[in-house]
């Protein structure tokens, strides 16, 4: 396969990305790919690059070297305005508004029609709290209006920073499910999460720490490789790996913080 193949097949390309914040760098030369039509998982510890990655590839985050391309595009271009979707920690929507009023809101933004908000709900299953606040829901259902604002417009490529972070494992479950089966339309998932046991539910997995990519794998080839059942102790026998393979390298980012 060509690299012009390959290529095709990634709704990201990252190469050489470097990003400062203050004296500090977050990423040095991070490069990776993120394939098309795949729920890829961001996985880490809190701090470890996540939403700064996550900030790259939407177009948000200000870069000091390494490009970013999106769907065959420079990530930010107008060209990808309708083509990539950002849903951000936590519930971005407003709670004083109906489901209905802030899914045609946004559907305005986007300049989409009227439509897509009864498609949405739908396919977040709040058809039937339409008319509720968004004050009035519980936390699982508030995260599913803020996913049906990602759906809004059919992109192609959602991003998702945590969106089960303070759920109950049902709920989790239910939004998992709800990811599923948007991928198996051909869209391109990227959540991040510090849940670990979400590993599993991932094609694709990234796996941070301290700004570095400690390994770009499958569920299954985690659990192959570090000979673990448990996706959270096969993080661990990859961090285990990592400090042996660095062992200068926490250290000098403590003393340069």
């Amino acid at each position: 396969m060509n690299s012009a193949d390959a290529s095709a097949q990634d709704a990201v390309v990252i190469d050489g990305l470097r990003v400062r914040r203050g004296r500090n760098e977050v990423f040095e030369a991070l490069s990776l790919r993120i394939p098309r039509g795949r729920i890829t998982g961001l996985l880490g510890p809190s701090g470890c690059g996540k939403t700064t990655l996550m900030r790259a590839v939407v177009g948000v985050q200000r870069i000091a070297g390494g490009t970013v391309r999106v769907l065959g595009d420079d990530a930010g271009s107008a060209a990808l305005r309708h083509r990539v979707a950002y849903g951000t920690q936590g519930s971005a929507v407003y709670a004083d508004l109906t489901v209905r009023q802030n899914l045609t809101y946004f559907a305005r933004v986007l300049g989409v029609g009227r439509d897509h908000v009864d498609r949405v709900m739908d396919q977040v299953g709040l058809a039937r709290h339409a008319s509720h606040t968004v004050a009035a829901l519980s936390g699982g259902q508030a995260n599913r209006v803020s996913l049906g604002m990602a759906l809004l417009g059919e992109p192609e490529l959602i991003v998702l920073d945590e969106p089960t972070v303070g759920l109950d494992p049902v709920l989790r479950a239910e939004l998992w499910d709800m990811f599923r089966t948007i991928a198996e339309h051909g869209t391109t998932l990227v959540v991040s999460s510090h849940v670990m046991d979400e590993a599993l539910r991932c094609d694709r997995l990234l796996l941070m720490r301290d700004g570095r990519l400690v390994a770009d794998t499958t569920p299954a080839d985690l659990l192959a490789d570090t000979g673990r059942t448990d996706p959270e102790q096969a993080f661990l026998e990859l961090i285990a790996r990592d400090s042996a393979a660095h062992p200068h390298l926490r250290r000098e980012r403590r003393e340069t913080s």
